[in-house]
């Protein structure tokens, strides 16, 4: 039970236009410090853990001067947002890690790579059928950054450069998410609103697919030019169309918690059936890029540039050297292992992604066993900060409540998954304390970002900084329709959640869309769809991309090889939306009133 929340006489209210009245000037002001994330991540290259620090800063500053927010209360709110990051977000990137270690220290990820060489060793299929298809059906299970951190290793292990398959994964990581962590966004979405999530679902459903048909292609654009688009086109729209029908079918008809479960496995299946018919060339070629490219990226981690924890160049130098050793290895090795799987090895290199798939289908599914993990989840008002916070509406703040889901949550899951894998692969328990100890010590830097990310947007939102710059971007009126992906795209940049992103502006955009004359399940769909590709350049997901391949310093580079692919999906997603709320509505499904 959590206690009755107690409003005192001076909680603080937040305004939505506290400079002088001006919602513009309010709104443009309260973007300084989303502003100060990515100047100082794709301009001024630092270091993802400053950035994070220093528009925490800027955030509180903010927050106290033009907000009047009490210093304390700004403070308090940082320091929940923080412990939020921590757990449950870094815990899931966490075990995640620990989960794919235990494949590695056992030996039996070798046979996983080779297990996807048997359905195709062209590096650009791989991409296709890792990053996209399985890294759906990771995001669909799981959620919260656990797909990027898994995939991510999984395509450096297969010869990607890190940069390149960082860039890879992040990319892949669009569609799959507003159906994430079994339709947790829009299951949100529809609970603050009080639209039933499956029409919300059913909206976003057609949405997303028009962007899920050309991941693919872009994927394969991203690893390997236009070249290999030439070369594989047939493979990569097949499989792009596959998932979006799938997607479309499920959300409107069948289950918005299964959709990307079955969206993922409908596209896996499909690659698999038809490069059983064809299969493209040019792959000799497209190996040898990124071979090149490797070496070189694995090169300026040797030279230190790419560091974040001030370690000498001699360990820097070693550690690449491990590293290159760890990831590279040859077509022809490669090519004999794969010949020598057994349908048993196979299933066992499998074994640890179908343990997560069981475990979180048990969790997520069955509903007995979901309602008794959530009655273990602990509520606790945060001290000093619960009852001393309203909404900009004046109405009791519930984010001052700081939910542990320690054992509910994914990522303890997912560290059940890893200690039964350890077990079936005969890896000690000594060994698997080991590599929770060691994970966590490479990690210490993500941590410390995620938490300063997190902490950021809790100041932001309880300050009134966020619903400011949400109430300006509504303020567009009917040609809001265009822009209200944008609200999506935005919170989920800031908070890496698509979740969040509902939790923040799903009413806003309601309220929006009825003074507009708009339909609010379009709009509200709308900030869910919008917020799948602002995951990418998301700074917590950026830190786990950097950490789950090795770059961890290196954050400033991956922002600036994804931002472009974000602002360009961002865009087309305004223009759907806009042309859905017009020309286009016979599109959207219709419900019975």
């Amino acid at each position: 039970m959590i206690p009755a929340l107690r409003i005192t006489t001076d909680a603080f209210q937040p305004e939505l236009a506290p400079l002088g009245g001006s919602l513009v000037g309010s709104a443009l002001i309260a973007l300084i410090p989303l502003l100060t994330v990515f100047v100082t991540l794709g301009w001024l290259r630092w270091k993802a853990h400053w950035a994070g620090l220093t528009a925490v800063l800027v955030a509180i500053i903010v927050a106290v001067l033009v907000y009047r927010m009490p210093p304390g209360l700004a403070v308090l709110s940082a320091t929940e947002g923080a412990v939020f990051g921590l757990f449950p977000i870094m815990w899931i990137v966490f075990t995640a890690i620990v989960l794919y270690q235990i494949t590695v220290v056992s030996g039996r990820f070798e046979d996983l790579r080779a297990t996807f060489h048997l359905i195709s060793d062209d590096p650009r299929i791989q991409a296709i059928i890792i990053a996209f298809c399985f890294g759906g059906l990771l995001e669909a299970l799981a959620g919260f950054g656990a797909p990027v951190a898994i995939t991510g290793v999984m395509l450096m292990a297969l010869g990607f450069s890190p940069l390149r398959a960082a860039a890879v994964v992040l990319l892949a990581n669009t569609a799959p998410v507003a159906f994430g962590a079994i339709g947790t966004p829009i299951i949100t979405a529809g609970a603050l609103t009080k639209i039933p999530y499956t029409e919300i679902g059913a909206y976003v459903g057609h949405q997303t697919p028009f962007i899920a048909a050309f991941v693919p292609l872009l994927l394969v654009l991203m690893v390997d030019g236009k070249r290999g688009v030439r070369q594989t086109w047939p493979v990569a729209l097949v499989v792009g169309l596959a998932f979006a029908v799938a997607q479309w079918v499920s959300a409107t008809y069948i289950s918005v918690e299964l959709t990307d479960i079955i969206a993922s496995l409908v596209g896996l299946a499909t690659a698999v059936v038809f490069l059983t018919f064809w299969q493209p060339v040019g792959k000799e070629d497209a190996h040898a890029s990124l071979a090149i490219e490797r070496e070189r990226d694995l090169a300026l981690v040797a030279s230190g540039s790419s560091t974040a924890d001030g370690s000498s160049d001699a360990s820097r130098s070693s550690a690449a050297k491990s590293t290159t050793a760890a990831y590279a290895v040859s077509a022809t090795e490669l090519e004999t292992r794969a010949r020598g799987l057994t349908s048993a090895r196979i299933v066992m290199a499998l074994f640890p992604y179908l343990i997560v798939i069981a475990v979180f289908s048990i969790a997520k599914l069955v509903a007995p066993v979901k309602t008794w993990l959530a009655t273990t989840d602990v509520k606790i008002p945060w001290p000093g900060l619960d009852g001393n916070v309203l909404t900009a509406t004046g109405a009791k703040n519930t984010s001052t409540i700081y939910t542990l889901p320690w054992l509910s949550g994914p990522g303890t899951s997912l560290l059940i998954c890893s200690l039964i894998t350890a077990v079936v692969y005969g890896v000690s328990m000594a060994a698997w304390g080991k590599e929770l100890t060691d994970t966590a010590y490479k990690m210490r830097f993500a941590f410390l970002t995620v938490a300063s990310v997190l902490a950021l947007a809790y100041v932001m939102n309880l300050s009134g900084q966020t619903i400011t710059v949400g109430t300006w971007i509504a303020g567009t009126g009917a040609a809001f329709a265009f822009f209200s992906p944008v609200l999506g795209w935005i919170g989920t940049a800031v908070t890496g959640s698509d979740t969040s992103a509902n939790a923040l502006f799903a009413t806003l955009q309601q309220t929006a869309a009825k003074g507009a004359g708009l339909d609010p399940t379009l709009l509200v769909a709308a900030n869910t769809s919008g917020g799948v590709v602002g995951k990418m350049i998301s700074p917590q997901n950026l830190t786990i991309a950097a950490t789950a391949v090795g770059l961890v310093g290196r954050e400033s580079d991956i922002f600036r090889k994804v931002i472009l692919w974000s602002i360009g999906l961002i865009i087309a997603m305004c223009l759907l939306v806009g042309l859905q709320s017009s020309v286009l509505s016979w599109i959207l499904p219709v419900f019975a009133k």
